[in-house]
């Protein structure tokens, strides 16, 4: 089995829901979103419009972030997804910059004499009981395509709000499930695919 995620661009509405419902889900630090929506204005006056992509990590088969980091922190699992052991981790931030999705981030360490995230705001009841139990200062991370949600039987977070029904989750192993299925007819195609990473993500309409 190999996970693996298609995202429609067609029927995105660019509600945000998903970058919201994964900052819920996993509680990240003030400035880190594993979920993002990338925006640029496409066309020229009168004609010019909003395009949008959201973008997290794309779980790729062959990630130059695991082949990059020096203390295996950085690994792929059974399933294809692409994980990241912190108590291995020791912050090089080689991974976020080999990275070729800008899909990682580095969780910043605690400013001295400051409250936590050093913006001198101070920590939420929801930071005091998660963000700050659940994210190890000085060390990187990323989407876990839900890890917890989907060892329970449920979709990722994203995928379980999109109000567009834009998302697919599933198995890329098995050609008769919905995302297979959805790829082939919805010609879905991953993101750079050139750059020989072999993405476990997929999008419509972006070529």
């Amino acid at each position: 089995m190999r996970y693996g995620m298609l995202l429609d661009l067609k029927r995105c509405v660019n509600c945000g829901g998903c970058v919201m419902a994964c900052k819920l889900e996993h509680s990240t630090p003030r400035e880190i979103y594993w979920c993002k929506i990338f925006q640029k204005e496409v066309g020229e006056y009168p004609h010019a419009k909003n395009s949008w992509m959201p973008r997290a990590c794309m779980h790729c088969g062959n990630a130059p972030c695991v082949t990059t980091c020096p203390t295996g922190a950085s690994y792929t699992d059974e399933s294809g997804r692409v994980l990241i052991n912190a108590s291995l981790c020791i912050g090089c931030r080689s991974c976020v910059n080999a990275c070729p999705y800008a899909a990682r981030h580095y969780n910043f360490e605690k400013p001295e004499n400051e409250p936590y995230w050093g913006d001198g705001a101070e920590l939420t009841p929801f930071e005091q009981a998660r963000t700050v139990k659940e994210h190890v200062p000085g060390t990187a991370e990323k989407c876990t395509y839900c890890y917890e949600r989907v060892e329970t039987g449920k979709l990722p977070a994203c995928v379980q709000t999109c109000v567009g029904k834009a998302r697919i989750f599933g198995d890329l192993d098995d050609p008769t499930s919905e995302l297979c299925q959805a790829i082939v007819i919805k010609n879905a195609r991953p993101l750079h695919g050139e750059l020989g990473t072999d993405p476990s993500f997929y999008y419509v309409g972006v070529f």
